[in-house]
Parts: structure tokens; sequence; C-alpha cells
């Protein structure tokens, strides 16, 4: 049995069984499982499995693992799951057993945690974090493709060899950006119960291909002609919205025999219009709006800003809620061509990375910290937090507030030297360089050197619990 198989038996039986999951997932770093009855989980168990490095009990519990580690894990669970059915005997629950469970998920549901609203950034979540891996690829492509075309206009590099490379590069980058609205249509459609494929084409909408300058579609509130992606993800998330409701109408009483023409058929005429006459328009002023509200609090709040955003970001994260800001940053990128708060947040890890060497010089007795620091650490660095938030830091207290405090300080750094942008979304901290716009790298590798040094001065002297240093195996 292979080092994964072994992890993903553990946490199978820490959980409560094959018989206890109703479905599962994961994202990049974590395990995310549906289980039938939460009250099944040992989590005492799951937390001493070799490899977990902490748990989180939200909608589904989420189980902290790490990236490259959690996908191993993850395809190994089906397997077993299939072969723990195999080996016992299908019964079919009563029907007192099946009330039983309906009155438990439907009371778990109602649970003070699970409000509407945090259901809808769940949501939200759950449309990009599928996407994360595809701007981490794209957008270090494009970042490569960058470094080679200013060296090609700055005259370091002849245009005529490298310029084909550019534009290779450069192709393989927009197979996601240009077209992301419709890969944002497929996913919420996923998650709001329409048809993918139905969701895509709404998003596709949007790109109003075969419109030309002579036969342009006028906005009918302004008089201006509309422009392809016009609202950007944020029409396409309302639109697939209103889709999916559209959709669940018809079906009731469409009949069966002509559903699978008459349906998408009248859905996508009606949302298809809606969305290009009432939705791009609207969607458009909203995102132009809040993006020139970000860009006015980034120009002149300057350093307090700067502050406040970097030091409340790790709580975002640690709630899960930090992949609502995926829409802002995209929406950014599509109008400036860069997003000024990325780079901010990103010191938020560049905190908890200080914080984290603190803790490590000062609790060498305990060893089994410092195993989990050096885990957790290498991933930190490249920005992926959740192993040394859940690992480290939040378990301790005292650590994730001082590494709040320092990545506040190092993006009050970045709001001080301003104009600090990044190309595409997906790494951060260290894997983030590449990725800076306008040469403007240098201001970044400063804010994240203050990050890390504040983060660490104020953990080493302030932040680190008595109990943390004491002798342990």
């Amino acid at each position: 049995m292979s080092k994964y198989q072994k992890m993903a038996s553990e946490i199978i039986e820490a959980i409560g069984g094959s018989e206890n999951i109703s479905t599962f997932t994961n994202c990049m770093t974590r395990l995310r499982v549906t289980p039938i009855h939460k009250h099944l989980i040992n989590e005492e168990a799951v937390k001493k499995i070799h490899g977990v490095l902490g748990v989180v009990d939200d909608e589904t519990y989420q189980i902290i693992l790490g990236p490259g580690v959690v996908t191993k894990v993850a395809e190994e669970i089906p397997n077993l799951l299939s072969e723990s059915k195999r080996s016992t005997t299908n019964e079919t629950p009563s029907a007192e057993e099946l009330q039983a469970k309906g009155a438990q998920m439907k009371a778990e549901q109602k649970k003070k945690n699970n409000t509407p609203f945090k259901a809808f950034l769940r949501k939200i979540g759950s449309i990009f974090i599928p996407l994360i891996p595809a701007f981490v690829g794209a957008g270090l492509i494009a970042g490569i493709a960058s470094i080679l075309s200013n060296n090609i206009t700055a005259g370091n590099l002849d245009a005529h060899t490298w310029q084909q490379y550019v534009t290779v590069l450069n192709v393989i980058k927009n197979a996601i950006f240009s077209y992301l609205v419709i890969y944002v249509g497929i996913n919420a459609a996923k998650e709001f119960g329409a048809t993918p494929s139905l969701g895509g084409v709404i998003g596709g909408v949007t790109l109003l291909t075969g419109v030309t300058p002579d036969t342009a579609i006028t906005n009918i509130f302004t008089g201006d002609p509309l422009t392809s992606g016009q609202g950007g993800v944020l029409g396409v998330l309302f639109a697939v919205w209103i889709f999916s409701i559209v959709e669940k109408q018809l079906r009731k009483f469409v009949p069966d025999s002509i559903d699978i023409i008459v349906t998408p058929t009248i859905g996508l005429l009606v949302v298809g219009l809606a969305t290009i006459f009432f939705i791009m328009p609207f969607a458009g002023f909203i995102s132009n709006n809040l993006l020139g509200a970000i860009n006015w609090l980034l120009v002149h709040g300057g350093v307090v800003s700067g502050f406040v955003l970097g030091a409340s970001f790790l709580p975002l994260v640690m709630l899960g809620l930090h992949q609502v800001l995926l829409p802002i940053h995209i929406e950014m990128i599509n109008a400036t061509g860069a997003t000024q708060l990325l780079p901010i947040l990103s010191m938020a890890g560049a905190g908890q990375v200080g914080a984290a060497i603190a803790l490590w010089m000062r609790c060498r007795k305990n060893q089994s910290l410092t195993n989990m620091i050096k885990g957790a650490l290498p991933v930190g660095i490249l920005g992926i937090g959740e192993p040394l938030i859940y690992g480290v830091t939040l378990p301790l207290g005292r650590p994730f507030i001082t590494a709040c405090i320092g990545g506040g300080i190092g993006g009050a750094v970045i709001g001080l030297l301003g104009q600090v942008g990044a190309i595409a979304i997906g790494p951060s901290g260290v894997a983030l360089i590449p990725l800076i716009a306008n040469g403007g790298w240098m201001n970044y590798v400063i804010g994240l050197v203050a990050g890390y040094a504040a983060g660490f001065v104020l953990t080493y002297f302030f932040g680190v619990p008595k109990e943390a240093m004491v002798e342990q195996e």
C-alpha cells in the first residue's frame, strides 16, 4: 500500500467509514468531505493522521493536506470506497432511518454558520477554484511572454528571432483568458443547478461573437455600442443564475418528448436577449464603479488601505471566504491589465512566513511543531497559506495575530510604494514575482521582505506562547 493509499484509508476510517461519506471533492490544498452523520467523525483521529495539517468543520468537512498531496490522496479514495462497497452487504435503509437522516441533514443546513450569504460565497468560490490551475499555468506563461516582450522592446533580444516565441506563448495564455467567460459559465451552471453546456453558451454570448463596428449592438441605456465582454464575469454569474431559474421552470411544464428541443431553445433565447440588452449594460455599470472604488482606495488610501487589506486577508483565508475576491481580480486585469489588489493581499502570506520562521527558532525543542513548520513553510513561501494557518499559527493563537499584523505592515509598504500590480492571479509569495507588471517587481520584493521581517520580529518577541516552547517529541 502506497503512502497516499494509507492516508486515504486512515481518513476514511476516521470520518466514520465509507458508509458515512455522501460526497467528496478537493481543491488545491483541502479534501472536502460531505459526511452523512457528522457525529461519527473522530476529529482527534483525523488530526493524528500523518500528513494531515489541520481540519475545518464547515458546510463540508475539510481536511488540510497541502498542494500535491491532496490530489494524490483524493485519487485513491474512489478505489477504496468501491472496495468497501464490494466487501459489505448492501442493505436497504428503513423509512425511519431515511427520515432520521433527512432530519439531521436539514438541521445541519440550518446551522448558524450556514447562512445564505456564506452559502453564496462558497458557490462563488466553487466556480473559480477549479480554474486556479489554469490561471497559475497560463499566468506564468504570460509572465514569461511579458519578460521576452519587454526585452525585445528594450533591444536586448532580436525581434525577428524571439517575437514568434512570444506569439506562441500568448496563444497558450489566451486560451484561458480570452474565453474565460465560457469556463465561468460552465462552472456557474454546475453550481446553480443548470445544464453546464448551456451555461457556457450564456457566457459566450457576452463575447458578442460576429458583431463588427458596422453591425454594432447599441446599449439601450446610454446609446453607446456594447463592447465584447462588457460586464465581465460578474455579468456572466448573474446571467447564468437567471438561466438556471428559467431552465428549472421550463422543465416543470414542457413535455419530456420535446424537452431537449424546447427547453434549451427558449431558455437560451430569453436569457440570451436579457443578457445582451439588460445584464451586460447593468453589469458593466456595476463592475466599472466597483473597480473605480477599489482603484480609488488603492490610489488614495496608500499606507492605511494597504495595512487594512494586508492584515485582514488571513482571516478571510481561514474562513474560506477569500475566493470571493477572484472576480474582482479578474475584472481589474481585464480593465487595467493588472490587479493592484493581489500584491497587497499577498503580504498576508509574507507575515505568516516570518511568523513561522520565528516559531521555528524559538520552539526548537518542540519537534512536533518544528516538523510541521518544515513541511508547511516551503509552500507558504510560494503563496499557499493554508498549511501554515491550520497547522502552525492558528492553533497557537498569538502567532496568527502577529502574522496578520506583519502582513498588514507588508501591505502598508506596498501601499506606500504604489502601482504594484500583477498581470494574472493564482500564485502569490515568491511565485508572484514574475507576474508583477511594468517592471515593478522590486517594489513587490521590498514589500515581501517587509512582511517577512515584521511577521518575524512581532512573533519572535510577542507571539510565542510558553507552551509551544516546551520540549515535545
